[in-house]
């Protein structure tokens, strides 16, 4: 709040009396703790050491013997909605967020609009004289402001954070990220030939933030929210390190659990009793839905003994790849903290550190060589993805590994992140240390606690009162409930109830009980009111091993009516299990008028797919006016995508170039039969759509594409488009360039445009009269 001048005002400044306490901007009371908050990405319950896991993490050990685990610590099941919670201290749905930003829907509970009235931390601290940093991934802002033009109030910089470095959206390539530098668009500062990886880059970040304040104010504390790109898919790592796991994971995921079990228990994770759940625990894949309906495919697990030798060898490589990508990560993140220590914040820095969700199952049964196979509702066969076995991790992959692993990272849990009703999906690892304050070292704290309840934690650790109004917006209140008195009390009371719903799931814990429905997420199925309800004592069955419906009716039918009422007072409606096809496709806002001819230049960002011109399954031209100055012109006029999928029109060896990359599995190259000269051109590539393809193994709009050296065709064939977006949260639209994404590279076209001037490309999505060749080439570009 302002305070009012307290000084003497006369006539004559010599009269008068100043009071600067007004103007200067507020100070943190004196020793007031920095806070460090660490956010990995899919990491499941019983993926690293320090929670029983076979992936050897030294950093988040060490943090872990600075002060607390908690054994019984809850998410949401997915991402974006996790994270909302983190920094805001209000349910998911309150926040808007019962979904990832992509695909939100004109609802209050889904929309991906945050309320300002669910003010973040980073906005209550930077009030009360903190620095506030944000690093990694964002995540939290609408699909459709991501781009350079967009509202930029739901990036980092509009919710209270003074500095941020790294991505907006879900994922990154760790190789080729799309970089967001406080609120402009920036490239990596080196490539993977030059030992570039986005862990590293990250660090570095972290430590320049916080070096660059504290040389200027050294007892100013600061807030810094370090969301990791790891364990996200793609996996990406340096072959060494994935080498450092050969021979780890060769017996298989079944066989991995119970040694990650027995470790918990040691550990004192979980109780001796404890059982870990079957394999496909309702008998998928041969389970249906209220009317028949198949049980996805996706949320299957295949028993390794039913794998071939070549299978076998594939999901191995893809464990590695990943316990690999974590330990370097973990790695990076410990120059981090060995900064904290050399400067001699670490002992007055409070650390929590969590995953937002289980392990990831967006792999699918067989894994895949590409993810966005996924978002394009595109299987991928096993067969595939060992035809790249070698290059999993690497510049060219997009690689995610397979549900069996999943489930083996998420030990004992069933089933892995988007299962808002098991534990797979929502249990996960909380680390919470403070050197200079909480005495214990290592210990294991049991009250089930959620993300939610981090910030009233945190507020309640800082002695601050979350403040009725902020920036002049009056607040809602805080839905979570603090832990704090955990913190040196081990039988301190955890929370009573916390409720869940996603992406057609429903939950609700109350009193050590969980009710949840058997309803596969993005299944499809619908008949919400058909759905079948279990009942677990968490208490005695953290595994989900036991469905007590039949025994407690009673227990079972107040918990159903418990749901209904939080969902009514937490947006909790309506429910959504469309497939991620279909709600990849919805229709919402675009982030760019809608229009059928879009213009672009070069020099300018990358425009996000979601802001740009959609092609998918619908006929489009792209037409680049260039000015050719010597004969060995060369290289992209336009490039949307990336290595998961994407399409170029490009010069190389004196002529023109279309390709499209189809899911990352089809290259279809069309190249002219006419040489370039110099001089002023207009070069397109049409597409028409003529209708679906009849290939089952590549489905998507097919006709025609064909390429015009200005009002000549000089060449065309036969393609197919894919079924959805290239990329649903990464790689833009660029004129000139690709932005270093590999999208080009494996088109083996040159990069970036030399020996020539390109004035604009034009990309045409009517559908019906597209480019007038003839007048484009004299009017557009007036030539005589």
């Amino acid at each position: 709040m302002a305070k009012g001048f307290k000084g003497r005002i006369s006539l004559d400044i010599r009269d008068s009396e100043p009071d600067w306490e007004p103007f200067l901007s507020p100070w943190a009371p004196k020793g007031s703790p920095n806070v460090l908050m660490i956010v990995w990405d899919d990491v499941g319950y019983g993926t690293m050491d320090c929670y029983g896991g076979p992936v050897k993490t030294p950093t988040m050990t060490r943090i872990a013997n600075l002060g607390l685990r908690y054994s019984n610590f809850h998410t949401t099941a997915l991402c974006s909605p996790t994270r909302a919670s983190l920094l805001s201290g209000r349910n998911a749905t309150s926040n808007g967020m019962a979904t990832i930003a992509e695909f939100s829907d004109g609802f209050p509970g889904i929309s991906t609009r945050i309320p300002v009235e669910n003010g973040f931390i980073s906005e209550v601290l930077s009030e009360r004289g903190y620095n506030t940093y944000c690093i990694g991934k964002w995540h939290l802002t609408p699909g459709w402001e991501t781009s350079m033009a967009a509202y930029k109030g739901r990036w980092p910089l509009g919710c209270g954070f003074e500095r941020f470095y790294g991505f907006l959206n879900g994922e990154s390539s760790c190789w080729y990220p799309s970089l967001v530098h406080d609120n402009h668009q920036v490239g990596p500062p080196a490539t993977p030939e030059e030992g570039y990886h986005i862990a590293r880059d990250l660090s570095d970040k972290a430590i320049a933030f916080i070096r660059d304040a504290k040389v200027v104010e050294p007892d100013k504390p600061f807030f810094m929210y370090l969301a990791l790109d790891a364990a996200h898919a793609p996996h990406h790592v340096f072959t060494e390190w994935a080498d450092r796991y050969k021979g780890v994971f060769d017996q298989g995921y079944e066989a991995i659990r119970p040694e990650i079990l027995r470790r918990q228990k040691e550990i004192g994770l979980l109780p001796e009793g404890t059982e870990p759940s079957p394999i496909n625990p309702h008998g998928e894949p041969e389970a249906t839905g209220p009317d028949g309906q198949p049980w996805p495919q996706l949320d299957t697990v295949r028993p390794w003994e039913s794998l071939n030798e070549g299978e076998r060898r594939l999901f191995t490589r893809m464990a590695e790849v990943f316990a690999g990508y974590v330990s370097y990560t973990d790695d990076q993140l410990g120059r981090v903290i060995d900064f904290l220590e050399s400067t001699g914040e670490l002992d007055n820095t409070i650390i929590v550190a969590v995953s937002d969700n289980g392990g990831s199952g967006e792999g699918g049964p067989d894994g895949t060589f590409n993810e966005m196979r996924f978002f394009n509702g595109l299987p991928t066969p096993a067969e595939l993805s060992l035809e790249h076995i070698d290059e999993l991790g690497g510049p060219s992959s997009y690689n995610h590994y397979n549900t069996g692993w999943a489930w083996a990272f998420d030990t004992p849990f069933p089933y892995w992140k988007r299962w808002a009703g098991y534990e797979g999906g929502v249990a996960d690892m909380c680390l919470v240390a403070w050197p200079a304050k909480i005495k214990a070292r290592g210990e294991v704290r049991h009250q089930y606690v959620h993300a939610v309840d981090v910030v009233p934690t945190l507020y309640d650790l800082l002695g601050i009162e979350p403040p009725e109004v902020l920036k002049g917006r009056p607040q809602n209140p805080i839905e979570g409930q603090s832990f704090a008195a955990s913190v040196t009390d081990p039988s301190a009371p955890g929370k009573r109830t916390q409720f869940y719903t996603m992406l057609g799931q429903r939950a609700i814990y109350h009193d050590g009980w969980l009710a949840c429905t058997v309803h596969p997420p993005l299944s499809g199925w619908g008949r919400f009111e058909d759905d079948e309800w279990e009942l677990y004592d968490l208490t005695t069955d953290r595994a989900q091993c036991n469905n007590l419906a039949a025994r407690e009716p009673g227990r079972m039918e107040t918990l159903k009516s418990l749901w209904y009422y939080h969902a009514g007072i937490y947006n909790g409606l309506p429910l959504d299990d469309r497939t991620a096809l279909e709600q990849t496709l919805s229709e919402r806002p675009q982030g760019t008028p809608a229009r059928d001819r879009y213009v672009y230049y070069p020099d300018c960002a990358p425009v996000p797919e979601q802001s740009g011109a959609v092609i998918s399954g619908r006929s489009y031209a792209i037409a680049a006016g260039v000015e050719i100055h010597s004969a060995d012109a060369e290289g992209v006029l336009f490039a949307q995508g990336g290595v998961s999928g994407g399409h170029s029109l490009y010069i190389k060896d004196q002529r023109l170039h279309y390709a499209f990359n189809w899911v990352g599995s089809r290259l279809q190259v069309v190249t002219a039969d006419l040489r370039i000269e110099p001089g002023r051109h207009v070069f397109t590539a049409e597409f028409r759509a003529e209708g679906r393809s009849t290939d089952p193994e590549m489905p998507g709009a097919e006709g025609p594409l064909t390429l015009y050296l200005d009002e000549q065709r000089v060449g065309g064939d036969r393609i197919v488009t894919q079924p959805s977006y290239f990329c649903v949260v990464g790689d833009g639209i660029c004129v000139g360039r690709d932005e270093g994404s590999p999208v080009t590279r494996d088109y083996r076209a040159p990069f970036p445009f030399t020996g020539g001037t390109i004035d604009k490309v034009v990309v045409d999505v009517s559908g019906d009269r597209f480019v007038d060749h003839e007048a484009e080439v004299r009017g557009w570009l007036a030539i005589d």
